[in-house]
């Protein structure tokens, strides 16, 4: 498999208010995010960013997503700069995040259609695939109704939807089933593994162990913005529960840090 994503020693720190201070508990008025990270994934996988609340996956999604720009180092996506080539990267990515808030007052039909227009997608092919989606994820019967009389669940679908709106073949999700019912995220997990199956790369960031167990072939496991292993699934668990594994690195590294846990 070819190298889709390339992540080279990215590092992003901010500044914090003092409200934010008193929130991280720091006498600082400098968060280091993300720390010289480093990593791979691969064409036609589901890579997997694993990490506690804080650890800096969303930070690095933000960048690879080109919402924001490292402080120093780049990211690489089918060989083009995340911070130098920007508009040519979201041409190839999706992108779902929990912050991106659908406006209560549009409907589906309106808001696929939107979206639609701004990646460039032809109305015929933009029937299709509203037809496809709508009728996959059961938003078809909800088409015309308002975002704000939605339950939270078909709004978390709507978003997905909206996210790969034109079918891109790199599709980046922060905590994709963060909230949701079971039956909701199951839906979820189920949808990115036939991406997957239909060669699409997928990068999705969680705090879930068995999430990772269930879809990723290879896993990342981020602590304080820093990559502590990175490699293929079984070679990071080898045979244990994924969970043992990560808590034995966690408490590794903070004790290498010096701090008690």
């Amino acid at each position: 498999m070819s190298e889709i994503l390339k992540v080279e020693n990215i590092k992003k720190t901010f500044i914090l208010s003092a409200k934010q201070q008193k929130i991280e508990k720091s006498n600082s008025k400098y968060k280091v995010a993300v720390n010289g990270l480093s990593f791979s994934a691969y064409e036609g996988e589901i890579f997997g960013l694993l990490g506690p609340n804080g650890a800096g996956k969303t930070t690095t999604l933000r960048i690879l997503a080109t919402l924001i720009k490292p402080d120093s180092g780049d990211a690489f996506i089918d060989g083009l700069s995340v911070s130098k080539q920007s508009d040519e990267v979201r041409k190839k990515i999706g992108f779902l995040t929990s912050e991106l808030k659908l406006e209560d007052f549009f409907t589906p039909n309106y808001l696929f259609d939107f979206f639609s227009e701004l990646h460039g997608v032809s109305v015929e092919d933009r029937e299709k695939r509203k037809e496809y989606l709508f009728k996959r994820f059961g938003i078809d019967k909800f088409a015309e109704v308002k975002v704000a009389n939605m339950s939270t669940g078909m709004k978390q679908k709507l978003s997905l939807v909206i996210s790969i709106v034109h079918n891109p073949n790199i599709i980046i999700f922060d905590e994709p089933t963060n909230g949701l019912d079971v039956l909701t995220a199951k839906t979820v997990t189920d949808f990115l593994k036939e991406l997957k199956e239909e060669g699409k790369s997928i990068i999705v960031s969680t705090h879930i162990f068995s999430l990772v167990e269930k879809i990723c072939d290879r896993v990342g496991i981020i602590i304080d913005g820093k990559m502590a292993v990175c490699d293929k699934l079984n070679a990071v668990t080898n045979g244990r529960p994924l969970e043992d594994v990560f808590f034995d690195i966690y408490a590794a590294m903070k004790s290498e840090a010096g701090e008690i846990l």
